[in-house]
């Protein structure tokens, strides 16, 4: 492993060079093993590989020894799925920021936040401050909104109970009555609207993207100032858009 700042949490790295032994050819380790080779001693071998086996990091196999579990097989596959997604959305967000100039946002429910998966900047100079690989709030952004609204009644429920609703704009949606209205208001028009709610003098638009049995995948967004967003274009940027949305789900149209 890489050297790591003395200020990081010691259990996570020497959880992390368990796991390490794994990239070697053999895939089962008993305690024993697993403690001579990362110089580790019995005790504290077998307390992380407790709270790994907990965590469904790794499982025991018919010879109780320990493997690789399901949790990294999943977190392996959402990886390669958003590279998947990023690649296939790349030129047609690149197509819509020419037509429409202005930022195009592409992104996924991660956590019950916006991850934004791929970004192209307007040709207009504007700047959003956001960043492929980082994260927002659903209920205050389009891009959020219109995850949101296609989700299922149960996550819709899920997330309305585990996320506070905070104040961002005098615009903000900030009740869950009001959350419950635009998402169903959305679901009916297909695309949502964020009209300063997240960021005075910042509005965007944003449609669903989805798989072949109609569940959203993803979502693409348009982000412009106010003085430039006119209501009246809101069909012409809705008809590039979704241009680009039917690029991508030509290719993934077989994702979950």
């Amino acid at each position: 492993m890489k050297d790591v700042n003395k200020d990081l949490n010691l259990s996570v790295i020497k959880a992390f060079k368990l796991l390490d032994v794994y990239l070697n050819d053999k895939q089962a380790w008993g305690v024993r093993e697993l403690a001579k080779k990362t110089g580790y001693n019995k005790t504290t071998t077998y307390r992380l590989l407790s709270t790994l086996e907990a965590l469904d990091i790794v499982q025991k196999n018919d010879n109780d020894k320990y493997i690789l579990g399901l949790k990294l097989f999943e977190l392996g596959n959402l990886v390669s799925v958003h590279k998947s997604l990023r690649y296939y959305s790349r030129i047609p967000l690149e197509n819509i920021a020419k037509e429409i100039k202005e930022t195009v946002h592409f992104g996924v429910l991660n956590n019950s936040r916006v991850l934004y998966l791929n970004k192209v900047e307007s040709p207009l100079g504007l700047k959003v401050s956001t960043q492929i690989g980082s994260s927002q709030d659903a209920y205050c952004t389009a891009l959020g909104k219109v995850l949101l609204a296609f989700s299922s009644t149960d996550q819709i429920s899920d997330y309305l109970k585990h996320v506070k609703l905070k104040t961002c704009t005098l615009n903000t949606i900030v009740s869950s009555d009001g959350l419950l209205t635009e998402l169903k208001q959305i679901r009916e028009k297909e695309y949502a609207l964020d009209m300063e709610e997240l960021e005075l003098g910042l509005i965007c638009i944003a449609i669903p993207v989805f798989n072949k049995d109609k569940k959203i995948v993803a979502g693409i967004s348009v982000s412009g100032p106010s003085s430039r967003f006119k209501p009246e274009n809101i069909q012409s940027y809705l008809s590039i858009i979704k241009k680009g949305a039917f690029e991508i789900e030509a290719h993934i149209r077989d994702y979950n």
